[in-house]
C-alpha cells in the first residue's frame, strides 16, 4: 500500500536528513521520484513551492508528496491526499523530535567532551556536501531548460539574481519578484 511505503521513505528521510531541507532534497528525490510517485517536473515544483511557503523546506514537500503520491497511485478523493500529507509530514518529524528530546540532555551533560565535539566536527562537511548536493540536483532541465538559449537564459538570469544579493542591499524577496518578472517577459 502506497501509505505504508511513503511511511518507509519518510522515516528514512527524518532519519538520515541531516542539515536541514536542503540537504535532505537528494535523499528525497531518491526516494520519491525513483519509484516514480511523482515525476521530476513535480518534484521541481515541489522545491519551488516549498521555498515559497513559509517553514521548512523537508517538511512542507513532506506535506505536498504526501498529497500528490496517493493521487498518482489511483487515490483520486482529496481525503487520500489529506491522509497522506498529515501522514508523511508527522513522520517526517518524528525522528527528528525524538532524536533532539533524547540528545538535548545527553549534549548538555557533555558539551565539552572530546566525541561530542568531534562528532559535530565530522558532521559539519557532511551538511556541507549534502547542500552542495542538493544545488547539483536542482541544475536539471526542469530548472534551466532543454533548448541551449533557455540554458543560458536561465544562467543569465541566475548569475543577475545571485549578484543581485551579493552586491546591493536589495532584499532577496524583490530580487525573487524581480527574476518571475523577467522570467513572464523572456518566456510568455
Amino acid at each position: 500500500m502506497i501509505y505504508l511505503r511513503l511511511i518507509w521513505s519518510y522515516l528514512k528521510i527524518g532519519l538520515f536528513g541531516f542539515g536541514g531541507g536542503y540537504a535532505m532534497l537528494s535523499l528525497i528525490e531518491r526516494e520519491i521520484v525513483g519509484p516514480g510517485w511523482i515525476t521530476e517536473k513535480m518534484f521541481t515544483d515541489i522545491v519551488a513551492i516549498s521555498q515559497m511557503t513559509p517553514g521548512p523546506i523537508g517538511i512542507n514537500s513532506a506535506t505536498y508528496i504526501g498529497y500528490a503520491a496517493p493521487m498518482q497511485a489511483g487515490f483520486t478523493h482529496p481525503l487520500w491526499g489529506l491522509l497522506g500529507s498529515v501522514i508523511c509530514t508527522l513522520v517526517v518529524v518524528l525522528p527528528s523530535f525524538l532524536l533532539v528530546a533524547y540528545t538535548s540532555h545527553f549534549i548538555t551533560r557533555h558539551k565539552e567532551s572530546v566525541a561530542v565535539r568531534g562528532v559535530f566536527m565530522g558532521l559539519r562537511p557532511v551538511v556541507i556536501g549534502l547542500i552542495a548536493s542538493a544545488a547539483l540536483l536542482l541544475m536539471n532541465g526542469e530548472n534551466f531548460g532543454y533548448e541551449n538559449s533557455e540554458i543560458v537564459i536561465s544562467i543569465i538570469i541566475a548569475v543577475a539574481a545571485l549578484a543581485t544579493v551579493l552586491f546591493t542591499k536589495l532584499h532577496p524577496i524583490i530580487v525573487i519578484l524581480l527574476s518571475g518578472i523577467a522570467g513572464l517577459i523572456i518566456y510568455y
